[in-house]
């Protein structure tokens, strides 16, 4: 049995490339381990805020909340969440901006890392990115992020604990501290068997042949 390739992967809960790019990702993941002797893939989420000074309880809209953050008119940013609602769709996924709630990501950040010492991360993530971007749920507060960890399984006394104590503020703080140390200035980004990076939501074929050419790599170094 070949090793399993790591992949680390650096997003934001508000990020809507992040999760396109999970999309396609996964999709590179599936068209490599076609092969029956594909070695295993293991994925870790690690957190990036896009914007960390985003209150918990913006007023407005998500095009109220870009006008102020990138000084844009609210007539382009339309058609910007216009076009990344198309590409969402390509990719299976619905993308509803005229009820998202855009918060601060800091807690829901903390949610995930919970969620992985339980051994749920992946689901957590992808609950998060539906929460967010189709179901309209608010991701800010401890409370609501308590109710999507019991909807997963998880102790929701324990995760409002862990939320209110700010049990794991630290692991996301040193995600942070790691994405600056890697030149990371953008999400979603992908490191792949700790030597790789890629940045964007690529197509999966660009993911699959990053795996492939670790895969090719290691039988090389078997052979030398």
């Amino acid at each position: 049995m070949s090793e399993p390739i790591k992949i680390d992967v650096w997003s934001d809960i508000a990020c809507p490339w992040c999760f396109i790019g999970k999309r396609k990702f996964e999709g590179g993941v599936a068209a490599f381990q076609k092969d029956a002797d594909a070695p295993e893939v293991i994925v870790e989420y690690h957190s990036y805020e896009l914007a960390p000074d985003t209150p918990v309880d913006f007023e407005g809209s998500e095009i109220d909340f870009l006008a102020t953050h990138k000084g844009m008119p609210a007539e382009q940013l339309r058609g910007m969440l216009e076009q990344v609602t198309g590409v969402a769709a390509t990719v299976g996924l619905e993308y509803n901006f005229d009820i998202l709630k855009h918060t601060n990501t800091v807690k829901a950040h903390q949610l995930l890392h919970y969620a992985k010492a339980q051994g749920i991360q992946l689901q957590a993530a992808e609950r998060l990115f539906s929460a967010y971007f189709t179901e309209g749920r608010h991701l800010g507060r401890a409370e609501d992020l308590a109710d999507l960890g019991a909807e997963l399984g998880l102790d929701r006394a324990d995760v409002l604990r862990a939320l209110n104590e700010d049990e794991y503020l630290a692991a996301v703080r040193a995600d942070q501290a790691q994405a600056q140390q890697f030149g990371i200035n953008g999400v979603p980004f992908f490191v792949i068997d700790g030597k790789y990076g890629v940045s964007g939501a690529q197509d999966p074929d660009t993911f699959a042949q990053v795996l492939q050419q670790v895969r090719s790599e290691r039988a090389e170094e078997i052979s030398a």
